[in-house]
């Protein structure tokens, strides 16, 4: 297992159990900000550039969603 899988694996499962508590407060919806960016970076680093390019928008959509929870 390389470093770039091991890094992978710990930012998406991040991005997942932040996704999975967003329901708890916005704070939790800017640390899924944040695992997605995170795993936008994988996706570069892995050679799998669509994946980095979703993930990339998928936190752009989160950000959003969390100046509006924020009354940004």
């Amino acid at each position: 297992m390389t470093a770039v899988t091991v890094y992978g694996v710990c930012a998406v499962s991040f991005m997942m159990a932040m996704y999975a508590l967003e329901h708890r407060g916005r704070r939790f919806v800017l640390a899924f900000v944040l695992g997605c960016l995170l795993s936008s970076a994988y996706g570069f680093l892995s050679g799998a550039w669509p994946f980095g390019v979703v993930e990339f928008v998928w936190s752009g959509i989160a950000l959003r969603r969390y100046r509006r929870l924020a009354g940004l």
